[in-house]
């Protein structure tokens, strides 16, 4: 079955580019908001009631967002995760990671991998790579 294309997609398309706007002070929105950013070329009516979703849960979650707070804890911490082949059309797996300077949240990422992971472990090894290249950059 076609999903039915959208009649005018300049909608979605501001709608969603003020919500990956909004991604800087929530992060948990930024997967959600990566995946409707994929279809701006051709949105649908499905892809449209994602993002009608999003808004909701936004709406329900209103006081939700990074707060930066004083302490004198000033050490980097960095989590990593990823799942494996996470995309069944292109076979990749998603890495993502989390620094914290204290208790604040300052680095996030959650994104594809650019390589094609052969185990669960690879995968795992690859996010944890990016989080070390994160945090030497951070260092620097």
């Amino acid at each position: 079955m076609v999903a039915q294309a959208l009649a005018n997609p300049t909608h979605y398309r501001q709608v969603v580019g003020a919500l990956q706007y909004l991604t800087l002070t929530r992060p948990d929105i930024a997967f959600a908001v990566n995946k409707a950013c994929q279809f701006m070329h051709a949105p649908s009516k499905d892809h449209w009631s994602a993002v009608k979703r999003i808004l909701r849960y936004l709406k329900h979650t209103i006081h939700n967002g990074l707060e930066i707070s004083r302490n004198s804890h000033m050490s980097l911490q960095a989590f990593s995760d990823a799942d494996w082949v996470g995309c069944i059309f292109y076979r990749q797996s998603t890495g993502g990671l989390a620094i914290f300077l204290g208790h604040n949240l300052i680095s996030w990422s959650a994104r594809k991998q650019r390589i094609v992971a052969r185990s669960s472990t690879e995968s795992e090894y690859k996010a944890l790579a990016d989080a070390a290249a994160e945090l030497s950059w951070l260092q620097s």
